[in-house]
């Protein structure tokens, strides 16, 4: 890595557990590429404040991670900002509930357009740029515990994960050899705004009351309480840092031990 401030864009990093890596990244003294879609921009806005004020470095930008085009956009104006590209964080990601009969085949398709080819555009617009810098890098890539074990009325979002999983092995696989390391994480139930949609919609289907399909899930967490941002922030930390330049390949559950891999 050169003498310069390390470079990292933080997609999906608005809100949620992105906004929670981008200012973790910030605090531990990267310059973070803030990047969501393009209706986010005060969102965006705000994270990037909220890291300068901290005393870090960051920088706005747009993108849509379906658009090959658009993620390769993004690298280049991470480059012009920083100087390098050092740490890419596939955060971006969305959630639908629903039975897998009732499912429709246009958001069959959305979800596996963001959730998995926007992982895969990220890591190779990531890994081409580290090996045109001839410098390694870090990728990491939004997985989660259904990577590992499926909820039912999540299926599709479930299979997406499950190939964010393979998808981390592969290219931990063939980029080896140009210093990159690429692993992914793993969260359980997280207080974001995805959860309450997760908890809603279950919710309406199994005649629940609002928090009460998020409670009956939470039950299963060994630590006995529903993760922040932050939880899945502090390894992505690590996953970023010169302390996981032996960890590759690897998918890191951070479930309070809802789930063992």
């Amino acid at each position: 890595m050169s003498e310069n401030t390390r470079v990292a864009i933080v997609t999906g990093a608005a809100r949620g557990i992105g906004r929670g890596i981008a200012e973790r990244l910030g605090r531990d003294g990267l310059h973070v590429i803030v990047a969501d879609l393009p209706y986010a921009q005060e969102g965006i806005a705000d994270v990037v404040d909220t890291i300068k004020e901290a005393g870090g470095t960051a920088t706005g930008a747009t993108v849509d991670v379906a658009n090959e085009e658009s993620v390769k956009a993004l690298v280049a104006a991470a480059v012009e900002a920083g100087g390098q590209l050092d740490v890419f964080i596939a955060n971006a990601g969305i959630a639908q509930v629903e039975t897998l009969l009732d499912y429709k085949v246009e958001d069959f398709e959305k979800i596996f357009d963001v959730n998995v080819k926007g992982v895969f555009f990220s890591y190779r617009a990531a890994a081409e740029q580290f090996i045109k810098q001839g410098t390694g890098g870090k990728i990491v890539g939004a997985a989660s515990i259904v990577a590992f074990k499926p909820f039912a009325l999540l299926g599709p979002y479930s299979a997406t994960k499950w190939a964010v999983r393979g998808l981390t092995q592969a290219a931990a696989m063939e980029w080896a050899e140009h210093g990159i390391t690429v692993n992914a994480y793993g969260p359980g139930i997280v207080g974001t705004a995805m959860w309450d949609l997760i908890d809603e919609k279950l919710g309406a289907k199994q005649g629940l009351q609002k928090g009460e399909a998020l409670a009956e899930n939470a039950k299963s967490i060994l630590l006995g309480r529903v993760s922040v941002p932050d939880d899945v922030a502090r390894m992505v930390s690590f996953l970023s840092s010169e302390d996981s330049d032996y960890v590759t390949g690897q998918t890191m559950l951070v479930d309070g031990g809802i789930e063992f891999s």
